[in-house]
């Protein structure tokens, strides 16, 4: 059988390889996906679970329910001030993940760049070279945040750049883009013209002093930028699969045509849990905020009691980079010989690109006392070294 030279090309990410590494342990501590361990909030099961019993189970427009679209622009006008045409600027997707994906499909011929600066999510990348698009990574470091400098992507530029990718909260490292930045990269973007990709998917999840500022904060970038966001993370919903674009109108006429080729739509049941989820209100996903800045605490504070680790208080998300270069470890050995030392699952820093060697990333989705656990153990095997 002749299998593709995309397909050939496109390795496993190491997240899922630890992840699936680490069901050999019966009691392994599991820091690798960021898959909270709160419950969907019980309004929002129950609109799912009525959509099922009154028969709503059929297939939906391929663009997504009106009434999801319409939420979805109600809820990004009260946000941000800024208006979304529900039937001409909205697109509900499979999650964020499909969004991006399909805004990128939108985006990209053979060749064109698209600009990801690293740390970032590996699936950026990954599908930028599904649809023969060139990856451009532009890398930040520990002491500047892990922020991009608008002078570095202006170096990255070239006639061949199309867009670039943003994403604050930032996972893999927890980095919330201050508004001088943003302002910053949105004018390089309007005076070259490139798409800013705006993934946004943890804007929920932001601590202490820092602000989350939108590119939308800015003059004349709604005509630049994709809005990517989810109920996912913002309402403990990733199993549903449930996000949403808005962008200009010439991009997302296209992508019903893009959805009615990969995924129909979004499934009926899960879209009406959305419109329960983002028409209500936020007190679930706040309760579920503050349960995180608990956990990041307790974390950050164990991790740097630990000789030859540190760690910076993320300022967003629920995850963290612990910075390992003390052991003399590259992030791969670290995570392969921890897990099998003392069965506490972390992903390679690598995984997210150059600028993270030397690190690991914790995703800190569960109670206080199993991250107790998996800092104690870390500590034994650090100490062990």
């Amino acid at each position: 059988m002749k299998i593709s030279k995309m397909a050939n090309e496109i390795s496993p990410s190491l997240t899922r390889k630890l992840f699936d590494m680490s069901k050999k342990y019966d009691d392994v501590i599991d820091f690798t996906l960021g898959d909270p361990d709160y419950q969907t909030p019980d309004y929002i099961k129950k609109a799912g679970c009525e959509a099922i019993m009154s028969g709503k189970t059929k297939y939906s427009a391929n663009a997504g329910l009106p009434e999801l679209r319409r939420v979805v622009s109600q809820r990004i006008k009260k946000e941000t001030g800024i208006d979304y045409d529900p039937d001409s600027e909205i697109q509900i997707t499979v999650g964020a993940m499909e969004g991006i994906f399909m805004t990128l499909c939108c985006l990209i011929d053979k060749d064109d760049e698209i600009i990801i600066p690293a740390p970032f999510w590996v699936n950026y990348k990954h599908m930028t070279q599904m649809l023969g698009g060139k990856p451009v990574i532009v890398d930040s470091d520990e002491e500047h945040d892990f922020v991009i400098t608008s002078d570095a992507l202006v170096n990255a530029i070239t006639d061949k750049t199309v867009a670039m990718i943003i994403n604050s909260p930032n996972n893999p490292s927890g980095t919330v883009y201050d508004h001088d930045t943003l302002e910053k990269i949105c004018e390089v973007a309007k005076q070259r013209d490139i798409v800013i990709i705006w993934d946004e998917c943890y804007k929920s999840i932001v601590f202490d002093d820092a602000h989350f500022s939108s590119v939308l904060d800015f003059d004349g970038m709604k005509e630049h930028t994709v809005v990517v966001n989810s109920c996912s993370k913002r309402f403990s919903m990733t199993g549903w699969r449930v996000g949403y674009l808005a962008g200009p109108a010439e991009l997302i006429s296209n992508m019903p045509k893009l959805q009615e080729n990969i995924a129909a739509c979004v499934s009926l049941p899960s879209q009406y849990a959305a419109i329960a989820a983002l028409g209500g209100d936020d007190e679930a996903s706040d309760e579920m905020k503050r349960g995180f800045e608990k956990r990041r605490n307790v974390l950050v504070e164990g991790i740097n009691n630990i000789d030859k680790l540190s760690c910076k208080y993320p300022k967003g998300t629920f995850y963290a980079l612990v910075n390992i270069k003390k052991t003399g470890m590259t992030s791969e050995e670290f995570a392969y010989a921890l897990l099998e030392s003392v069965h506490v699952a972390v992903v390679p820093g690598i995984t997210y690109g150059d600028a993270c060697e030397g690190f690991v990333r914790i995703a800190y989705t569960m109670n206080e006392d199993r991250i107790i656990e998996g800092v104690t153990r870390i500590k034994r095997f650090v100490d062990s070294l």
